[in-house]
């Protein structure tokens, strides 16, 4: 059975264990990083010597990094369904989920660690502003590509929309009273959020506390 290593509400692991519940892949998750610890043991160094969550193990097969781990998934279990078959729109998916890594998530963290993980007395809101508007403009290339379509890719919900929903239920349930920052107005991309997580697994999954 495919295991999941990582704690519930972490983005990457969220990203993981949704992916494989839309593909009906049975899988046991076990409870690491955060609170939950673990990760700083040899056993899971052996694992991933990064000492990062998600990471997954199938069938002794061992794999970390989020996204290459969606994408396994679903090159094994999804093809034709949330892995395009056709080379274009594979690519195009893959497109959208190395977007979500490269240009979201690395403005998203520190808003999201300096708002949510950080006591106001302690926040640097020099960085945390300067992330703010680099996230916000990343997230307009997203709002105009959704303009014309209701998912990201072929107009169906695919691999390529499950990194930056996980993202962006981050960004729109950012705490940002008495911050002095406003989120945009992103009607395409909002749209696009509520008709993601209305699916029934996505429900479940973003209910979970932000911490």
């Amino acid at each position: 059975m495919l295991r999941i290593w990582g704690r519930l509400n972490s983005v990457n692991v969220e990203k993981v264990v949704w992916c494989a519940r839309e593909l009906s892949v049975p899988f046991e998750r076990i409870d690491a990083g955060g609170a939950f610890g673990l990760v700083d043991t040899p056993a899971f160094r052996a694992l991933n010597p990064y000492g990062r969550v998600p990471v997954i193990e199938d069938d002794g097969f061992v794999l970390w990094e989020s996204n290459a781990i969606v994408r396994y998934l679903c090159a094994r279990h999804g093809l034709g369904t949330l892995m395009p078959e056709d080379a274009r729109l594979r690519a195009d998916a893959e497109h959208w989920m190395d977007f979500q890594l490269s240009a979201v998530a690395p403005v998203l963290s520190p808003v999201f660690r300096g708002l949510v993980r950080t006591a106001p007395e302690a926040r640097d809101m020099t960085v945390i502003t300067r992330a703010f508007g680099d996230l916000k403009e990343a997230l307009a290339v997203a709002d105009g590509a959704l303009a014309t379509r209701a998912y990201l890719v072929d107009e169906r919900f695919t691999m390529a929309d499950i990194p930056l929903a996980s993202a962006c239920h981050r960004w729109f349930n950012l705490p940002l009273e008495g911050t002095g920052l406003e989120r945009p107005d992103f009607p395409h991309l909002f749209a696009w959020y509520e008709r993601l997580k209305a699916r029934p697994i996505a429900a479940e999954l973003m209910v979970l506390p932000l911490t």
